[in-house]
């Protein structure tokens, strides 16, 4: 594995190193880890790799790996900066051969994301898109269940994620964290919508099986003087008649990381807490609440994705890191069976792609318009 970000002081950088180490199957052993050459070398220090291989910029690190012998060259990159650098250097990767895992939202908008899509296609290198929510076991066996039919069809699905801690100006302060997500340069065309309300969308899109396909959105910048939205309520219009209601903010005082969904059919409802997230509860007609609980062998009989993502037996919480981590070996698994010219266990095929990159783009433009257009419906 080669990183480019995650420098001093970055936050999610960190926790893909983490992450990816967690089952021992990938090791770290590149990076050009901050705009400062002299930063990336502190960071390539403080993660044990040879001070050669900590590079100064993505363009040096390409050209250097790729004179590597291909058995101590990087097998694949993953890239952890802010989103306005995700395409040139996903691109790059790309064209010099190696497999690509990459922060969302995937591009700065969507005619970069097509883009990259055909990249990737012509490239048939592995692309990895860290939507990590996905990677919870109760989430995929919500998934397994609704594609079961144990919900019956489904008619409507509320998705949320507030948080709070973007309620006061904190980008004029100098924070990091909040200074590049709150800059249009940086970020791109939304903010909270963009940071966050991509991660509801694909929940909602992954966990129903179905696409949303019109949205009207009202998107409000709170905070005076701040460049893009902190805050977004939107109605959604699925395929197969399903409705829905999405809800995003970053203004909301109390809340942490409070993500989580219903989906609610004829027969059936399902109920899912990011920050619970080892409890999926089940609503029946006329019936108590089920609560499946992970690491049980009843969740992986009724879902293999979801017993291949527990690590531990019930009653030992596993939670936000070993999500990333679930995604980080499906997703190693496939570049492991494309090396040796074999065909991929299909539970390994389960991580987002990057035709998940491009409807979270198309989300960001839709909600965009729909606000700019005073809420109006408007086709994704």
């Amino acid at each position: 594995m080669g990183m480019v970000g995650g420098g001093p002081g970055a936050f999610i950088g960190d926790v893909h190193r983490k992450a990816a180490r967690m089952d021992g199957g990938i090791e770290l052993v590149a990076g050009a880890f901050d705009v400062n050459p002299r930063k990336s070398k502190q960071m390539g220090r403080e993660q044990c790799i040879d001070p050669k291989r900590a590079y100064p910029d993505y363009e040096t690190m390409i050209e250097k790996e790729s004179k590597l012998p291909e058995d101590r060259r990087i097998d694949f990159v993953s890239i952890t900066v802010p989103n306005n650098w995700h395409f040139s250097i996903a691109k790059g990767f790309l064209a010099a051969g190696f497999h690509v895992m990459c922060e969302k939202p995937m591009t700065m908008d969507v005619k970069e994301a097509t883009a990259l899509e055909k990249i990737v296609k012509q490239s048939r290198k592995v692309f990895g898109l860290m939507h990590n929510y996905t990677g919870y076991p109760m989430v995929k066996l919500a998934r397994d269940m609704v594609k079961q039919g144990d919900l019956g069809k489904i008619l409507k699905i509320v998705v949320q994620y507030p948080q709070g801690w973007l309620i006061r100006p904190i980008e004029r302060e100098g924070q990091q964290q909040a200074s590049w997500r709150t800059d249009p340069k940086q970020s791109g065309a939304a903010g909270c919508m963009g940071d966050i309300g991509t991660h509801a969308c694909h929940l909602a899109e992954y966990t129903s099986g179905l696409k949303v396909q019109q949205i009207c959105a009202d998107l409000t910048t709170f905070v005076k003087g701040r460049r893009l939205d902190d805050d977004g309520n939107c109605l959604l219009r699925f395929n197969r008649g399903a409705k829905g209601i999405l809800h995003a903010s970053q203004v909301s005082i109390g809340e942490e990381n409070n993500l989580a969904i219903w989906v609610y059919g004829e027969d059936a409802s399902i109920e899912w807490h990011q920050e619970h997230p080892n409890y999926l509860y089940v609503n029946r007609i006329d019936a108590p609440q089920e609560v499946w609980k992970r690491g049980n062998d009843y969740v992986a009989e009724k879902s293999p994705a979801a017993g291949r993502a527990t690590r531990l037996p019930s009653g030992h919480p596993e939670a936000f890191l070993e999500a990333f981590a679930n995604n980080y070996c499906n997703f190693a698994d496939t570049i492991r069976a494309r090396i040796a010219r074999k065909k991929a266990d299909p539970l390994a095929l389960d991580f987002p792609r990057v035709t998940d990159g491009v409807r979270g783009m198309k989300f960001i433009r839709t909600v965009v318009a729909s606000s700019g257009r005073g809420a109006k419906w408007v086709r994704m």
